[in-house]
């Protein structure tokens, strides 16, 4: 997944639901967008936030 210059690769079989991810991110809203593309790819539904996790900006994506 691309987002932010950065090509992340996410196991999405190992994203179940309830578990979640942090994607460090400078331009949140370009990274919600991208997740939100692979979201409909994969037919899975989601909610984020975006936080500061150890002095890094990004979102944390949870899998409903």
């Amino acid at each position: 997944m691309l987002t932010n210059g950065t090509d992340y690769q996410i196991l999405w079989s190992e994203f179940k639901p309830g578990s979640s991810i942090f994607l460090p991110a400078i331009d949140t809203d370009a990274a919600v967008a991208a997740i939100t593309k692979e979201s409909e790819r994969l037919e899975f539904e989601f909610v984020h936030k975006v936080v500061i996790e150890d002095n890094v900006k990004g979102i944390r994506v949870w899998r409903l």
